[in-house]
């Protein structure tokens, strides 16, 4: 795909967190860094993924410039493909709950995607079904970024090598939050194969928490690529936990995010007060102008 804004994906920055560790932390040698995936141009981690199923839908020959793309999103890969889309020339069709933020729903068609909603109770699962329903009446092709591999791929190709270079190769701990699992595979199929012993952490809600971008999916509906993640522990976060952290990472850090991303640094902390001399790497997903209208920083 020869696009100059194509080139500009990947090789986001690798910051070090200091001020909100704590004096704690601080004094067992541990050293937090944060991989700002918003610098992406369509502004989230989903850029890498969404670029690269094009790509190798188009190198397969299963699509061609002028057909109709499908996907069930919560929003950040929604917003990827439909630039892509645009970029490359496709109808984009994108599925997603009604209840998520309005500014997702804007993004999409600002790049001009076609928008349709589920209700809140159908949800991600439901979107799912209706993107395979199309696809069916042979009204799209659905690229499925859970059963892709070429969503994982992407970031075994970039995520997972960046990481290991920016923290010359000392990396020990991976923290990342688990929606459509793409990135915690690939990057753990990555980082694996340079070190084994470093250790993949996986981010998931509590019973009731409503983080995006986080999921604990139904049975039958678990993306079929998280069977090639190589996962050392799952930890849960609770919704106050992380949306409180993403409010005290802009006012603290100057890091503006979502609550994915602040979700992992809050297991980033719990994991940096019972390990000494590490390295942790987490993923701040997107950024946090995407979630003004749902109240996440109030005025």
């Amino acid at each position: 795909m020869s696009n100059e804004l194509v080139k500009t994906i990947g090789n986001t920055p690798l910051i070090r967190i200091k001020k909100i560790i704590g004096e704690d932390d601080q004094s067992n040698s541990n050293y937090i860094f944060a991989k700002l995936e918003g610098n992406n141009p369509a502004g989230s981690v989903k850029d890498r993924a969404a670029i690269q199923m094009i790509q190798g839908a188009e190198d397969r020959g299963e699509i061609n410039r002028g057909d109709t793309l499908v996907e069930a999103t919560s929003g950040n890969t929604g917003i990827a493909l439909a630039m892509a889309a645009s970029l490359k020339g496709y109808r984009m069709i994108l599925i997603m709950p009604e209840n998520l933020s309005l500014e997702r729903r804007q993004v999409m068609k600002a790049f001009g995607a076609d928008l349709i909603l589920v209700s809140q109770s159908e949800g991600m699962e439901g979107a799912r079904d209706l993107a395979k329903d199309l696809q069916s009446q042979g009204k799209g092709v659905v690229l499925d970024q859970f059963s892709n591999d070429d969503n994982w791929i992407a970031h075994y190709r970039g995520t997972g090598p960046e990481i290991w270079r920016d923290t010359m190769q000392t990396v020990t701990h991976f923290i990342s939050a688990m929606g459509t699992t793409g990135t915690i595979t690939g990057v753990s199929q990555f980082l694996k194969k340079q070190d084994p012993s470093i250790q993949i952490i996986g981010v998931q809600p509590t019973d009731g928490s409503q983080i995006p971008g986080i999921r604990k999916w139904e049975e039958g509906y678990v993306p079929a690529i998280r069977e090639k993640a190589l996962i050392d522990q799952i930890e849960e976060v609770e919704q106050i936990e992380a949306e409180n952290m993403a409010r005290k990472l802009a006012k603290t850090e100057g890091v503006f995010c979502g609550p994915s991303g602040a979700g992992a640094l809050v297991v980033a902390l719990r994991i940096s007060k019972i390990v000494t001399n590490a390295k942790i790497v987490f993923i701040v997903c997107d950024r946090g102008d995407r979630y003004l209208s749902t109240g996440l920083f109030p005025d």
